[in-house]
C-alpha cells in the first residue's frame, strides 16, 4: 500500500481552497442551462430483450447540446419507478442497452447517460463535445481540456449535463420524481458527487471509487489513469500550475461533497493507483448527507465490482 493508514484515512481531512464564488459560479452555470428548454425525448428502441423495455434518450445540455442516454424499464413495473441515473467512467460511452441490465433486474429504471465526447472501443458513445474555439494547450485526454479557464474548462460541460440528466429523469411519467439516485464508477463516481451537490431533491448517491477528488493529491501521487495527464501537463507548463489548480478547485469534489445532502454509500480501494484512497476520503470526510463507505483492502482501481454492487442494491432497499 502506497497511501496513508486506514486509520489516518478515516480521518483526512486536508486543507482545500474553496473559491469564495464557488456557489456563483454553479448557479451561473446552471441558469445558463436552465435558460434552454430542456426537451427530453424518449423514442422506443427495438432489442430482443425479453424482461426490459428500452428508450433511445437524449436531452439537452451544456451549451443547449443534445446529450444521450439510454432509459431502461423493467417490463413489471409499478406506475412509479425509483430510478438510478448513471454516470460513466473515463472515456466510456452508453455502448448498448444489453450492457447496462443490473439496475433493471433491481426493479429500478435506469438512464445511463453519455460522458460527452467519449467512448472507447469497448463501450462507444454518441455524444459530442462543442467545446471552446480556443480551449488552449492541453495533453491528450480530457483532463487538462480548458484547464485556464473555469469557464471553458472541461467538467464544468460534464457536471451541468449531469444536472440535467437528472431533470430529464424526474421528466419522465413512468418515473418517481422523488426517488431519483446518482450513480457511478471512477469518473462517474467523481460526476456522482457533483451531481448530488448541484442537482436539488437526490434521494441517494452511490459514489464508487470516484475519480475528480482532492486533484492535487491525486497528481502528487497517483501511479495510473487520467491525474498522469495533469502530471504531464504541469511538467510542460512549469510556471503556471497555481493557474492550473485554481481552475481545478471550482470542480474538486473534496469540496463539493459538502453541498450533498442526500444519503450516500461510497467504496475505496485501498490499493488503488488511480483514485488514490486519501482522494476518495478527502471527499467521503467532508460529505454533507449521512454517509458509509465500503473499504476493500486488496483492491485496486476494480475495487469491489459486484460484491459492491450487492452493497449498494441493500443500501437503496434501505433508503428507498
Amino acid at each position: 500500500m502506497y497511501d496513508l493508514p486506514l486509520a489516518e484515512l478515516s480521518e483526512y481531512r486536508p486543507p482545500l481552497d474553496e473559491p469564495a464564488d464557488l456557489d456563483a459560479f454553479w448557479a451561473t452555470a446552471l441558469a445558463e442551462a436552465d435558460a434552454l428548454p430542456l426537451d427530453p425525448v424518449f423514442r422506443p428502441h427495438e432489442t430482443l430483450l425479453r424482461t426490459v423495455e428500452v428508450f433511445d434518450a437524449s436531452f439537452t445540455g451544456s451549451g443547449g447540446q443534445r446529450v444521450s442516454a439510454w432509459l431502461i424499464l423493467p417490463r413489471q413495473r409499478p406506475a412509479e419507478s425509483p430510478c438510478v441515473v448513471q454516470y460513466l467512467g473515463y472515456n466510456l460511452g452508453r455502448g448498448l442497452p444489453h450492457d447496462f441490465l443490473t439496475w433493471s433486474a433491481f426493479g429500478y429504471a435506469h438512464l445511463v447517460v453519455d460522458t460527452r465526447g467519449q467512448g472507447g472501443k469497448t463501450l462507444p458513445g454518441t455524444t459530442a463535445d462543442l467545446m471552446p474555439a480556443a480551449p488552449g494547450p492541453h495533453v491528450p485526454g480530457f483532463m487538462t481540456l480548458g484547464i485556464l479557464d473555469p469557464a471553458q474548462y472541461f467538467y464544468r460541460r460534464v457536471y451541468v449535463d449531469a444536472v440535467r440528466a437528472v431533470a430529464a429523469a424526474r421528466s419522465h411519467p413512468e418515473i418517481d420524481a422523488d426517488r431519483i439516485v446518482v450513480a457511478g464508477g471512477s469518473q462517474g463516481g467523481g460526476i456522482t458527487l457533483a451531481a448530488a451537490a448541484l442537482a436539488p431533491g437526490i434521494a441517494a448517491a452511490l459514489p464508487d471509487v470516484p475519480f475528480l477528488c482532492h486533484f492535487r493529491r491525486g497528481a502528487e501521487i497517483a501511479g495510473d489513469g487520467p491525474y498522469l495527464e495533469l502530471v504531464t501537463w504541469l511538467a510542460a507548463h512549469r510556471l503556471r500550475a497555481e493557474e492550473a489548480f485554481a481552475t481545478l478547485r471550482y470542480f474538486d469534489n473534496a469540496v463539493l461533497a459538502s453541498r450533498a445532502s442526500a444519503p450516500a454509500l461510497f467504496s475505496v480501494a485501498l490499493r488503488d493507483p488511480v483514485c488514490p484512497p486519501s482522494t476518495v476520503f478527502a471527499a467521503y470526510n467532508r460529505y454533507g448527507g449521512e454517509r458509509e463507505i465500503r473499504v476493500w483492502e486488496w483492491n485496486e482501481h476494480e475495487g469491489g465490482q459486484s460484491a459492491q454492487v450487492a452493497e449498494q442494491a441493500s443500501f437503496l432497499a434501505r433508503i428507498l
